[in-house]
């Protein structure tokens, strides 16, 4: 006498029953989290798979940051050397049209010099305002500014990995320039605190008032 079916000698039934293996989501119902496999794990507030699991972004290296940092400065050096070329340019010219034998040719002089110095303070003040709409703008509205497009890097939300939009970017720009009054020591400790972050995602102080991180693209 034989028990059960004869592709199944042992009588056992041929379906898995619940307890084995995996738990199943129950038949007719889509699987849920929970049933089956762990899912992989996120940033707290982030959507499934991001940036936790195999679609997660590349932390940017500090090497790069910094060589966005640098083509950034370059920029500006560029721009400042233009506006500076120009005050000296117009310093000349100033110089050039007082007469040595004239009697005001010492308060010539001096006018020359404090149209210059007006300038200068004038290029500064174009200058903040070009840092402002170059780092701010470009950050909220693209990600990244020329630098960091270069270097193939971007700064994205921490909770979806989205531009980080002109709220958050300005938070994140605002707080380097008030470092920089001391001297710019705040300035530069703000750009190194990545070095010290613990969090594992190399959030500079910046970024973690403005919520942000730094990802390669």
């Amino acid at each position: 006498m034989s028990f059960g079916s004869p592709n199944n000698p042992y009588g056992q039934p041929q379906n898995p029953q619940p307890g084995y293996g995996y738990p199943q989501a129950p038949q007719g119902v889509p699987p849920q989290q929970g049933y089956g496999y762990p899912q992989q794990p996120g940033y707290p507030g982030g959507p499934a798979g991001y940036p936790g699991g195999p679609a997660a972004p590349r932390l940017a290296s500090m090497g790069r940051r910094f060589g966005a940092r640098v083509i950034d400065a370059v920029v500006f050096g560029v721009v400042y050397g233009i506006l500076a070329a120009a005050g000296v340019a117009s310093f000349m010219n100033q110089a050039k049209d007082c007469d040595p034998s004239a009697a005001d040719y010492e308060t010539c002089l001096n006018n020359a010099s404090s149209n210059m110095a007006s300038g200068v303070f004038a290029a500064i003040g174009v200058l903040a305002v070009i840092g402002l709409v170059y780092e701010w703008l470009l950050t909220g509205l693209l990600g990244a500014t020329l630098g960091k497009l270069a270097v193939g890097i971007r700064v994205v939300k921490v909770e979806d990995g989205q531009k980080p939009g002109l709220g958050k970017s300005f938070i994140r720009w605002i707080i380097p320039v008030v470092g920089s009054v001391a001297c710019g020591i705040g300035q530069l400790l703000v750009y190194l605190s990545p070095f010290w972050d613990k969090s594992g995602r190399q959030q500079g102080w910046h970024d973690k008032a403005a919520s942000t991180m730094v990802v390669q693209n």
